[in-house]
């Protein structure tokens, strides 16, 4: 229909009105998806529902608002009514015994919902209904955004000092973000308004998963980690593992400029971190691979060496532009 619009357009005003009009169109697409996202967050997304209460609560700013806890864990789920309970007890024994052993370790857990079709929601909710919103909230994204943007939006609406965020399958063992927290107290002083981030890493058992994979998917790893040293990070052995944790100052600047929405947007959070010239140090974790992945060897590898050439070149064409006030300090 599109099409055959313009093909009329251009009969009737010439190709060179039709390629005006394309430009403008250029325009305005890329204005309202990179230079103000949130235009097109639907409603719903900005709140938060209590069980206690019947009512829907509108969610923090992680910009506009300071903290008032000290741990904020940003789980993005799609489709992950199976995985979800095993990462979550894990998660809440963890934190319920530091609570209870520390009168300042307050914390949030913030289950992300990425347009779920399954039960996730429904599941998420019976953590909220037995712990209470003050610890767990969840945020039910209408529509599938990937990975990144699922992560980016609960960053956006934590209220922590530091903020964490672990995938739902539970590969990463939650007693290890007592790893991350020592390196980031050493990288920050345990100072939320500097910037620094920890990372996990599964590089120390590279070589025996090397052993367990096929040779395709042997090539299509290291082809991939070629791709990330050349285009993107150069210095992080394993950029793709998912127990990442922040700063809040870092995290304001960092999903402030972030836009790789799927599965290399740990990429590009690592480059923008890195073109700050923020602290970074990979932590080694624990990792058993969980059944029930979403990620596909060849496709979703595929995609993200194409997001990762694109990194790359958006950054180095302008299209896409860190803060300049940043790149110095």
């Amino acid at each position: 229909m599109l099409t055959t619009e313009f093909v009329q357009l251009a009969l009737l005003f010439g190709s060179g009105s039709v390629f005006f009009l394309f430009v403008v169109l250029g325009i305005v697409l890329k204005i309202t998806t990179t230079a103000f996202p949130e235009i097109l967050q639907f409603q719903p997304e900005q709140y938060y529902k209590d069980p206690a209460t019947g009512t829907n609560r509108p969610f923090p700013s992680l910009h506009d608002d300071e903290p008032t806890l000290k741990l904020s864990v940003i789980v993005p789920a799609f489709d992950e009514e199976k995985r979800l309970p095993i990462m979550l007890d894990e998660c809440m024994d963890y934190l319920e015994k530091r609570a209870r052993k520390e009168d300042d370790f307050t914390y949030e857990v913030i289950i992300v919902s990425d347009g779920s079709r399954d039960r996730t929601v429904p599941v998420a909710m019976k953590y909220v209904e037995k712990y209470g919103t003050e610890k767990v909230r969840v945020l039910a994204l209408v529509q599938n955004r990937g990975k990144g943007g699922a992560v980016r939006h609960g960053m956006l609406r934590s209220r922590g000092q530091f903020l964490l965020f672990a995938d739902a399958d539970g590969a990463t063992k939650f007693a290890d973000y007592a790893k991350l927290e020592r390196s980031m107290a050493q990288l920050s002083g345990d100072d939320w308004t500097r910037d620094a981030l920890a990372i996990g890493s599964r590089a120390h058992l590279e070589e025996e998963a090397t052993a367990k994979r096929t040779i395709f998917r042997t090539i299509l790893m290291h082809g991939f980690h070629l791709l990330v040293w050349t285009f993107a990070v150069k210095k992080i052995r394993d950029t793709q593992c998912g127990f990442k944790l922040t700063t809040r100052a870092a995290a304001r600047k960092l999903f402030r400029v972030m836009h790789v929405e799927r599965w290399a947007f740990d990429v590009e959070l690592l480059f923008i971190a890195q073109s700050y010239k923020m602290p970074i140090e990979e932590v080694a974790v624990n990792w058993t691979e969980i059944e029930g992945s979403k990620l596909t060897p060849f496709w979703s590898w595929l995609q993200m060496g194409r997001d990762l050439m694109l990194i790359w070149f958006r950054y180095a064409i302008g299209a896409w532009q860190l803060e300049k006030q940043h790149l110095n300090s």
